[in-house]
């Protein structure tokens, strides 16, 4: 990877991702660098379309996406540095293109008006933008087990499944409801769905918490060099369930934000607890 792909994507990281960088800290330089490129990566395809003025622009972003994603799995190297430095690897690491093609898949999703009408739709579209992501992250850490895969998935559902909870009113001003319709008893606007709301709320983030559990199942087979960091990640995005729950499920009162004290704490903790699961199974194999 070259230094300018290595500083661009780390200015990416640094400006968009407050609980992921935290996390990336901890992971060993090279895998570091690496998931650093994968994140530039997708956050680019996120801006793209987000950012586009309109629905027509946002489908061409969405092809131009497509075309450049052809270039990175192709012979040819690219010269434009986020896209460089992803290609770089993509080819090191031997990552797979299906995820990233229904990553994009699944930003297609968020074309013109969304609403989904049960959770199971919504399942689908997280797989699709958080869970394939959860499966490129495995495959950085040398993960190839089918079970172990499908638990890294979990876990980017689980976290998608946050950010839902806690953008709900930036998300309608888009035109994007992803609260399942059929929890809303009928209301217009989620907005102001009142207690309907907060009730959908607070059952969706109760439904992460399963798959925040799967994902955990999966964190304890990582080695602990890497499994620190995700287990951060994972506590820190969580946490941000925590803070809607103290604010009564409102999602009218502004982003919920992990304070940097609190995150400083989970951090901690994931050193303990990763060392408490390590033990654990040092344990069982010496039984």
């Amino acid at each position: 990877m070259t230094p300018a792909s290595r500083d661009l994507s780390r200015q990416v990281l640094r400006r968009h991702a407050r609980s992921f960088s935290w996390a990336a800290r901890l992971l060993p330089r090279r895998v570091r660098a690496d998931a650093t490129a994968l994140y530039a990566w997708c956050r680019r395809c996120d801006d793209a379309v987000d950012l586009a003025a309109d629905a027509r622009a946002a489908s061409d972003a969405l092809a131009r996406l497509r075309g450049e994603l052809d270039e990175i799995y192709s012979p040819r190297n690219v010269t434009d540095p986020i896209l460089a430095g992803f290609q770089d690897v993509v080819r090191r690491a031997g990552l797979p293109r299906r995820p990233c093609d229904e990553l994009l898949d699944g930003m297609e999703m968020d074309l013109g008006p969304v609403q989904y009408a049960s959770f199971d739709e919504l399942v689908v579209y997280c797989r699709r933008v958080a869970g394939t992501v959860g499966l490129l992250m495995a495959h950085l850490f040398g993960v190839r087990e089918a079970a172990t895969l499908a638990m890294a998935s979990d876990l980017g559902v689980a976290m998608q499944l946050t950010n839902i909870c806690r953008d709900v009113a930036e998300d309608e001003r888009r035109g994007r409801v992803y609260l399942p319709a059929e929890w809303l008893g009928g209301a217009q606007s989620p907005t102001a769905g009142g207690a309907d709301t907060a009730r959908a709320v607070a059952e969706l983030l109760r439904r992460a918490d399963t798959f925040y559990r799967s994902g955990d199942r999966g964190l304890a087979l990582l080695p602990a060099s890497v499994g620190v960091a995700m287990r951060a990640a994972r506590l820190i995005y969580a946490e941000i369930g925590g803070v809607i729950a103290r604010r009564g499920y409102d999602v009218t009162r502004g982003r919920a934000v992990v304070s940097p004290a609190r995150k400083l704490w989970l951090v901690v903790r994931a050193f303990f607890d990763t060392a408490a699961t390590g033990f654990a199974a040092r344990r069982r194999l010496a039984a």
